[in-house]
């Protein structure tokens, strides 16, 4: 009788535990940034938008690699990222509604996302391509149709941004 009491009540511990553990509020969302109406987060290797009053958390990226580093274009309407794609960080933007990711840089060095241009119109990273062999940090920019990414004024920095009057 007591052998048959002890898987039970086992069981019932672990259903009990469980169902507490669902019931609590989610963890380790990082990299928060807020714009006037959303807030962008980091949590589980994915990008989330949730309303600055609070509310239900919506997922904007859905994929095998660990994205991060969401940044709000000025007029909120898109969110600039990191993404781990192919080894290494890439800059990627999506509509802040949602819809498909586009990437901006294909370079194997690490690229990651720290702001925006005060027009909207260029994503600033921080990368330590062309730096070899001492690998330290520059900041640069890309336009929103890709290509050429250019390097800041600012030899050295890991995050920077632009001024109010730019």
């Amino acid at each position: 009788m007591l052998r048959q009491m002890v898987p039970v009540g086992l069981a019932f511990i672990l259903a009990a535990t469980g169902a507490a553990t669902a019931a609590e509020p989610a963890k380790l969302l990082r990299q928060p940034d807020i714009s006037a109406t959303r807030v962008a987060f980091a949590h589980g290797g994915e990008i989330w938008i949730v309303p600055r009053s609070g509310g239900e958390a919506r997922r904007l990226t859905s994929t095998e690699s660990a994205e991060g580093d969401p940044r709000f274009s000025p007029d909120g309407s898109m969110i600039a990222y990191t993404g781990q794609t192919d080894g290494n960080g890439d800059v990627y933007v999506v509509a802040a509604t949602g819809g498909e990711p586009r990437r901006l840089t294909w370079h194997p060095g690490n690229d990651r996302v720290r702001g925006w241009s005060p027009d909207g119109r260029k994503v600033i990273f921080g990368t330590s391509r062309e730096t070899a062999p001492g690998g330290y940090t520059r900041l640069y920019a890309v336009g929103l149709e890709g290509g050429l990414p250019e390097p800041l004024p600012p030899p050295r920095a890991f995050a920077a941004d632009y001024s109010p009057d730019g």
